[in-house]
């Protein structure tokens, strides 16, 4: 596939372009400050910032090519809207990790089982947006009103704990992304999948499994 990549020079864009690159696509380059011009392509993916990204797939579609999103902290409602309306797609995932994805599915059942759940979510001091998407959507997942800690230092890349306790008992789920390298499965599948999506919006990875 021709793939436009908004942000491929970023921490997280730079491994994951260069994973696609690998794998036989050919990604067109496009930073900050960049025309965002996706034309010709057949997929767009971004990895940006909550500022530029609504901007960046807005343009997309407006030039008829489908999006990839990992991107967190915005709301895609919008964009979803204006996807179904020109029959294309707009795919975003708090997390492009499967392994991240996998540990959100465990959450998800083991909340049945104990009456309490908090997360922490460990980022690099440069993510934008706390709470992590991520750790948003684990708590929408797990229900009951679960608190967050936020922990931004340097070192970290993405990690998060989810913690159940219940009467002599813990549990804790846990998933630590030491690579971002590791994000480019999810987006390989991502785009493998992107033209069965129906028109419009399609969240989390976890969809596609």
């Amino acid at each position: 596939m021709k793939i436009a990549f908004f942000g491929a020079a970023g921490k997280t864009g730079s491994a994951v372009a260069a994973r696609l690159a690998a794998a036989g696509h050919e990604v067109r380059a496009i930073e900050v400050g960049d025309e965002p011009d996706a034309s010709g392509c057949d997929a767009a993916v971004d990895f940006t910032t909550p500022d530029a990204a609504p901007e960046n797939v807005r343009a997309a579609l407006e030039q008829g090519v489908s999006c990839v999103v990992g991107t967190t902290g915005w709301d895609p409602a919008e964009l979803g809207a204006l996807a179904e309306e020109k029959g294309l797609r707009l795919f975003v995932a708090p997390n492009f990790s499967i392994g991240a994805v996998l540990m959100m599915r465990f959450a998800r059942e083991a909340a049945a089982h104990f009456p309490r759940a908090e997360i922490v979510e460990l980022h690099n001091e440069a993510k934008k947006d706390a709470p992590s998407g991520t750790a948003k959507a684990t708590a929408e997942l797990i229900g009951g009103d679960a608190a967050i800690h936020s922990v931004r230092l340097p070192g970290l890349v993405a990690h998060q704990e989810v913690i159940f306790g219940g009467e002599g008992q813990l549990l804790t789920l846990r998933h630590d992304t030491t690579g971002r390298e590791s994000f480019a499965d999810g987006v390989l599948l991502a785009l493998a999948k992107l033209s069965e999506l129906p028109p419009g919006l399609t969240l989390g990875l976890d969809s596609l499994f």
